[in-house]
């Protein structure tokens, strides 16, 4: 991999870390006692400036309750899925229409800003 492509690898990971941490409304302080690692260590993974150890990048990712396929490429995986699944499971009927509708209406205005 050349550098280039190496440090676009290592930001966008960082991305996704920000990106997962504010969704779970979490600081970097949280998330830096949740995965027991430093602030200093989530800042610089998150802005890509320094790539995470392989034991650093699964303390996050179990902090952050997602895989590392998900950290390191994007992707979800089986796990990530199997969990919504669970979570969509054990709601009200009630509870997973409404969510169906929203799933639907999220859909749909996604397919809109694609075309």
């Amino acid at each position: 991999m050349q550098v280039k492509e190496k440090n676009h690898f290592i930001i966008e990971m960082g991305k996704r870390i920000a990106s997962r941490r504010k969704a779970l409304h979490y600081t970097q302080a949280q998330l830096a006692e949740k995965s027991e690692l430093s602030i200093q260590l989530i800042s610089t993974a998150e802005r890509g400036t320094k790539a995470l150890r392989p034991e650093n990048l699964v303390k996050v990712c179990t902090a952050l309750n997602v895989s590392a396929d998900y950290i390191l490429t994007g992707a979800t995986s089986s796990k990530d899925s199997s969990e919504i699944s669970e979570k969509i499971k054990n709601l009200p009927a009630d509870k997973r229409a409404l969510l169906n509708e929203i799933i639907e209406m999220c859909v749909s205005i996604a397919s809109e800003k694609n075309q």
